[in-house]
């Protein structure tokens, strides 16, 4: 995992609707990257619900939530419809993004996230992440951080 203020690597990626997102395309925005297992799991379900259960909350803090697994851009599809998720769900399928945050090995990435500033640096590491609480728990930190 990354230390707090060290400045997050970029990347590209495709989203359930096949479109590229960078990480440097939100420069200027906070950011929770939240990486997760697989879709359609029952912790992965319950934290990406939860997480859009407070999505005004993230949007009116100007926070853009992108979650990241190895699962293909049609799998995510099916899962954000399934679940009504409107935010993007990346597709990491050779796992190279969840390998350069360090939240994966050569087989399986692990539940983790990182809560990027403005301007680009980590200021929140989550290795330990608990599904449920995990959206409230982001935006208790970002509070903090910024008061």
């Amino acid at each position: 995992m990354f230390s707090i203020n060290t400045k997050a690597p970029d990347f590209d990626l495709l989203d359930q609707n096949e479109e590229l997102h960078s990480l440097s395309q939100y420069i200027g925005q906070w950011v929770l990257l939240y990486f997760y297992p697989k879709d359609n799991t029952p912790g992965c379900t319950q934290e990406a619900c939860a997480i859009q259960d407070n999505l005004s909350d993230f949007k009116n803090f100007d926070i853009q939530v992108l979650g990241i697994s190895s699962d293909s851009t049609l799998s995510h599809k099916k899962f954000a419809s399934k679940y009504n998720l409107d935010f993007p769900l990346l597709s990491d399928q050779n796992l190279k993004v969840s390998q350069l945050f360090k939240v994966a090995d050569l087989f399986t990435a692990k539940r983790a996230s990182y809560l990027i500033g403005r301007d680009g640096l980590i200021k929140k590491v989550y290795s330990s992440v608990k599904p449920k609480q995990h959206a409230r728990e982001v935006l208790a930190d970002y509070r903090e951080l910024c008061s």
